[in-house]
């Protein structure tokens, strides 16, 4: 699987593309758009919500860094 994936982005110019990069931002889009947690959990096949709740931190820095960046004071 990872050979397929690093073959697809080769080709397509991208570097730096694994499996768990993909999952990752699959995760982290997800919660950055408004889905439940939960929801996100069982996506991505997560038995403890401990799992799942690292992407919230990466989602919500990203909300707090647009923020600053659009809305400065």
């Amino acid at each position: 699987m990872a050979k397929v994936v690093k073959d697809v982005a080769a080709r397509a110019g991208l570097t730096g593309v694994t499996p768990r990069v993909l999952r990752s931002s699959f995760a982290t889009h997800l919660l950055e758009r408004g889905a439940d947690i939960r929801v996100v959990q069982a996506l991505m096949g997560h038995s403890h919500l401990t799992a799942t709740e690292p992407y919230l931190s990466v989602s919500n820095r990203r909300v707090a860094a647009a923020y600053a960046h659009y809305h400065p004071r």
